[in-house]
């Protein structure tokens, strides 16, 4: 019976968690690259720090390189619903209290990652001109190079990997390298660039409310008082929130955004692919999400009026409390427990867009955009569906893509970030990322979980 199950392909030729002797040696040279960079926080010499991220980084590459030489491109759905690691397994909660024990160390007690920090202090000094240290000791507020750091080396190994399992799309190739450069020439080279040349450090992939303190007058007043480009970027952040978001969003909807070029969806893209299976596609979900995401767009909205309105009436000791409670509220609340430290950390536990779902205030503002006046949305071919499900299961904000698909509803909703996954592991092609014409605009269901069938070619006259 065995021979006859293995002869229809019905069974694994093998156990697809066994590794390969090359994988191994991926797994050893990453183990002793990780152990190098917990022991240079504990007295060894900065050497040996930057000696573990070099020898981790390998290790990860000989790892992803051997593993998918020889699979076909795209999502297998071998054992993921079953892998300890890619389905809420022990491994997967181990890695998820691993990640969020190191942003807390991260954001909170930088000191005890001195070691790191002190370990890509010298690319520090050779890209920005000074170091990250406070007179050679390590305080607080010197841990961001290092967090910039890593963070694009993770972007960039889980990108190549990104690249190679979706290389039968190129969509997903470009995309993925959009994220790539965006990362490491924009958000992370440029600023520290700037640095050298005495100008501010500024974000330029970050864009208000996402970084929130843009628009606040002190970032403000900084930014005109360092001469024509402290203008530019004052002018750069405001064009980009009033001109280009609405703009890029009517033509190409949040995709542009959150999928090509924001950090925390490059991020997710690439380190949280192997976990986007695991974003919660219930319907309480999808209430929870909608609460969440635009509580926390009207709390920057209300703490950035009520900055605004203390810089104005300077002198009421109302309003100094109140905006400096609002300020440090939202920055430990949001900035840096729920954008970070959960945002990341629970990537194995609830999929690779924690943040961007149920809490990014600029996903809400693009995603009211796209909703209502985009010209971006996903087409169904429901006749040519088989629900096989992997358009929900893959997809990372949690949306029943098969709901619309049997339906024969295109998809227009204010989370999805067009991604365009749900597309690539469609097996019929039902699923495609297309732009309408101008005014040529679809009716959409009040209640998208209702049993309403609309034809997709309904149109507003």
């Amino acid at each position: 019976m065995r021979e006859f199950d293995q002869s229809l392909q019905l069974l694994p030729e093998a156990n697809p968690h066994t590794l390969r002797p090359l994988q191994k040696v991926g797994v050893g040279v990453f183990s002793l690259g990780l152990l190098l960079a917990v022991v240079v926080n504990f007295g060894a010499p900065p050497a040996t720090g930057a000696m573990g991220l070099a020898m981790a980084s390998l290790g990860a590459l000989l790892f992803i390189l051997d593993l998918l030489k020889d699979k076909p491109a795209g999502i297998k759905n071998h054992y993921i619903m079953f892998g300890s690691a890619t389905r809420r397994g022990l491994v997967g909660w181990g890695l998820a209290v691993f990640m969020t024990g190191f942003y807390v160390l991260l954001y909170f007690f930088p000191t005890y990652l001195s070691g790191l920090i002190k370990a890509v202090d010298p690319l520090k000094i050779w890209l920005s001109g000074a170091s990250a240290l406070s007179d050679g000791v390590v305080g607080d507020g010197d841990q961001w190079f290092l967090y910039g750091f890593l963070y694009t080396l993770a972007v960039s190994i889980m990108g190549i990997r990104a690249i190679i399992k979706y290389r039968h799309s190129r969509y997903q190739i470009i995309r993925t390298c959009s994220v790539m450069f965006f990362q490491f020439a924009i958000a992370f080279t440029l600023p520290n660039i700037l640095l050298a040349l005495n100008q501010p450090y500024f974000e330029w992939t970050n864009i208000w409310p996402l970084r929130y303190y843009e628009l606040w007058p002190g970032n403000i007043g900084d930014l005109l008082s360092s001469g024509k480009i402290g203008y530019f970027m004052f002018f750069w952040g405001i064009a980009s929130i009033v001109i280009l978001t609405p703009l890029l969003t009517y033509f190409f909807g949040k995709r542009w955004y959150c999928s090509w070029v924001c950090g925390c969806g490059g991020l997710a893209e690439t380190l949280g692919d192997p976990f986007r299976q695991n974003s919660d596609k219930s319907l309480t979900a999808w209430k929870v999400e909608r609460i969440l995401i635009h509580s926390v767009l009207a709390f920057i909205l209300l703490t950035t009026a009520v900055i605004w309105a203390n810089h104005w009436f300077s002198g009421s000791a109302f309003l100094a409390t109140t905006s400096g409670r609002l300020a440090t509220w939202y920055g430990f609340a949001i900035g840096a427990i729920f954008s970070g430290v959960v945002g990341t950390g629970f990537y194995p536990i609830m999929g690779s867009r924690v943040w961007c779902r149920f809490g990014c205030p600029m996903a809400a503002i693009l995603g009211l955009q796209q909703r209502f006046f985009s010209r971006f949305r996903i087409t169904t071919n429901g006749a040519q569906c088989i629900s096989c499900g992997n358009c929900s299961t893959y997809c990372e904000m949690g949306i029943d893509v098969r709901w619309y698909a049997q339906r024969q509803q295109n998809i227009v909703r204010a989370s999805c970030v067009g991604c365009g996954v749900c597309s690539a592991v469609c097996p019929r092609g039902v699923l495609k990322l297309e732009n309408d014409h101008p005014g040529e605009r679809f009716v959409w269901p009040a209640q998208p979980f209702s049993n309403t069938f609309l034809n997709k070619n309904a149109r507003i006259k």
